[in-house]
């Protein structure tokens, strides 16, 4: 937990807000975090220059030209217990903590990608479905569906997000399905019944028309969060095959019957196999309604985004969880993730990188019992209206607030101990990511289109350059 940065909101958010200027022609903001936290997420006074003068460091070279994947955003999951500590509260303060994460100016993070749980994830207080019924029952026909616990929480936060930033997307995944829908008839294991396949896919439709009619649009949803992991809970086993099968007959035309225009990501596990996704785009049934393919990296290399993208360049890949266990170790939380996912994900074609968990209280509650999470801490830490940034808060910042949606990444050469990414905004900015992983500080150049600048980042640090 980073003591530094916690503050007390009343009405007013409270921040510190380095020195503003008017950004000259060949110049570039920077914005930097230091690993022994004397900088957090500040915009320095000075910015660089470039100029025609070559420097006889390293250099790291920006190449506009060659492009890659557009981005979708940088954000959190909003699990449905950082919903219930935000709604606790007071309206001012969850009023003012929203503009923080979710506006753009000053030195707001600009959220603008969110997770959310189709039903409850193992960071909510208590499992539950949205169409729960007493042992024994069915409900074929859903009409007994209904958004449930979500109403109290999640749909009143999205809302208020909404209004902040109506441009935000939203992706659903679900643990699991109802549990007269399992095999096992428990919210933690089993897989679905081969016979309630197509009441599934009514369900989801059901659910993404439901926060429609909340006016909440869902962007997108993957089929199954860790569909490999039966252990949490809930949590629901579903193997490729039965995925390909799910997608094809019943998912995918449900979606088309009901002229829905959000998309169908498949898998939405770890990075050690690529092969499942890859088996399930090879079935060209179920590739057409497939956008793409969704990893986290608890196992694995983050290279398998790049192996399942060249085995199916016409599909997309994203980044949609990782989380950070307490307690906090800021250099090396900052350093992992920023390396790993900021950069090492959208260098392996991610459109997305989502952190796992946006808030939660100081003991990591609330979860589920039976696998629930214990020891996951928010990006953000609330008690009451008291709030506290962790690191997580910081490597979401890094990018979202500059790498807008619709952004492309551009080419940039990699440097020892510096690894970087840059990207093309909308607005024609140019936006470079260097975290310095060496053991002592290191002076490097920035080459663009002929002009070079000087920058130095101590061990440890990240920096954001905007141009």
């Amino acid at each position: 937990m980073i003591t530094l940065s916690k503050i007390v909101i009343t009405g007013t958010l409270a921040l510190s807000i380095t020195s503003s200027y008017a950004q000259k022609k060949g110049t570039a903001d920077v914005w930097l975090t230091n690993a022994d936290q004397s900088a957090l997420f500040a915009k320095q006074a000075q910015p660089l220059v470039f100029s025609k003068n070559s420097g006889n460091d390293s250099t790291i070279v920006v190449d506009v030209k060659q492009t890659y994947q557009s981005i979708d955003g940088f954000g959190f999951t909003l699990t449905g217990g950082s919903a219930q500590l935000m709604m606790k509260m007071t309206p001012a303060a969850r009023k003012a903590l929203i503009q923080e994460l979710f506006a753009i100016n000053g030195r707001n993070v600009g959220i603008s990608y969110l997770r959310v749980s189709i039903g409850a994830s193992d960071l909510n207080e208590f499992v539950f479905s949205y169409d729960d019924l007493p042992a024994g029952q069915t409900d074929p026909t859903l009409a007994k569906f209904n958004l449930g616990p979500d109403k109290k929480d999640v749909v009143p936060v999205l809302k208020e997000i909404l209004a902040v930033n109506p441009k935000i997307k939203i992706l659903g995944s679900p643990w699991s399905a109802p549990v007269w829908m399992k095999t096992t008839g428990d919210t933690r294991g089993g897989s679905l019944k081969p016979d309630c396949f197509d009441v599934y896919a009514r369900y989801l439709v059901k659910y993404i028309k439901a926060m429609e009619a909340e006016g909440i649009p869902i962007d997108a949803i993957t089929v199954q969060n860790e569909p490999l992991h039966p252990g949490n809970n809930p949590s629901m086993l579903m193997l490729a095959p039965d995925q390909a099968q799910f997608v094809k007959a019943n998912l995918g035309p449900a979606f088309k019957a009901a002229g829905l225009k959000t998309k169908i990501i498949i898998y939405d596990h770890n990075c050690d196999k690529p092969e499942y996704p890859i088996s399930i785009l090879n079935d060209p049934d179920a590739k057409k309604y497939i956008v793409g393919s969704a990893f986290h990296l608890y196992a694995g290399k983050i290279e398998a985004l790049s192996e399942v993208h060249n085995a199916h360049p016409d599909k997309a890949v994203y980044f949609t969880e990782q989380w950070m266990g307490t307690p906090a170790n800021f250099k090396r939380d900052i350093s992992s993730h920023i390396t790993k996912l900021t950069i090492g994900a959208t260098r392996n074609w991610s459109r997305t990188v989502i952190e796992w968990n946006l808030a939660a209280d100081a003991n990591s509650n609330p979860h589920t019992d039976r696998g629930g999470c214990s020891s996951c801490m928010g990006g953000i830490t609330i008690d009451k209206d008291n709030v506290m940034r962790n690191p997580a808060y910081y490597v979401v910042a890094h990018a979202a607030k500059f790498v807008r949606p619709g952004s492309v990444r551009i080419a940039t050469n990699m440097l020892t101990d510096l690894p970087n990414v840059a990207f093309r905004t909308p607005d024609g900015k140019t936006v470079l990511i260097v975290i310095n992983n060496g053991t002592a500080a290191s002076n490097f150049n920035i080459k663009y289109k002929g002009t070079t600048t000087k920058a130095g980042l101590a061990a440890g640090s990240v920096a954001t350059y905007i141009w």
